[in-house]
């Protein structure tokens, strides 16, 4: 039977810490701009993660024009895909058990402010595929968070979702796209009190079953 009720993700600090690689794969990078000559922490990367990307490209490469900035942020973003293919993230412990339950009863998507290809990065190399039966991101689309959002709600005919993820960008997506918001309180970012939260990934079951049913 389809499911008609949905749980939507958010990736960076909800269902993965991919800050190390992340950092990695553009210092490396960064070592060929003439440009620049400073790297990036992962304090600082962790700090721009849900952003979308033309933000954290303005944001990391803040001393050259915009154009220059997009262009050098499109270099590391191609480049990082491929190095978390290769490497991968840290995902959050039990994870692949959390999603095996709610595969049962939930229609499971993620939504990203993050480029092609990062998507499916994460799940070849963690071996998720089979999980998540649709995603988006601003790389395909163009669009805000929210609208993705939206869009894969309404596209797989979800009569009942939820968004989780980490941070406020992703509560004001939720609440733009026209659905109730979990706060992965352990991820990257704070939200309004009262907002629902959990604590621990492997929390979400119970709290998605007193949200939804």
């Amino acid at each position: 039977m389809k499911q008609t009720k949905g749980i939507v993700f958010d990736l960076d600090g909800t269902l993965w810490d991919s800050s190390v690689a992340v950092v990695d794969s553009w210092n490396e990078k960064i070592k060929g701009f003439p440009e620049i000559d400073y790297i990036i922490t992962c304090e600082q990367m962790q700090g721009h993660m849900g952003k979308p990307m033309d933000e954290i490209a303005y944001a990391v490469f803040n001393t050259v024009s915009k154009e220059r900035a997009l262009e050098m942020a499109k270099i590391c973003m191609e480049y990082e895909n491929e190095y978390i293919e290769k490497h991968g993230g840290v995902l959050f412990e039990g994870l692949e058990e959390v999603l095996n339950i709610l595969k049962k009863d939930y229609f499971l998507a993620i939504v990203s402010n993050c480029q092609e290809g990062y998507i499916e990065a994460f799940m070849s190399y963690h071996n998720l595929s089979e999980y998540f039966m649709d995603t988006e991101n601003f790389g395909h689309t163009g669009l805000s968070k929210g609208k993705n959002i939206r869009l894969v709600v309404e596209r797989n005919n979800l009569k009942d979702a939820v968004y989780v993820g980490d941070t406020l960008g992703d509560y004001n997506s939720a609440n733009e796209a026209g659905i109730p918001f979990l706060h992965a309180a352990y991820g990257f970012g704070s939200v309004p009190e009262g907002t629902p939260f959990i604590k621990d990934i492997r929390e979400l079951p119970k709290k998605v079953k007193q949200m939804m049913g």
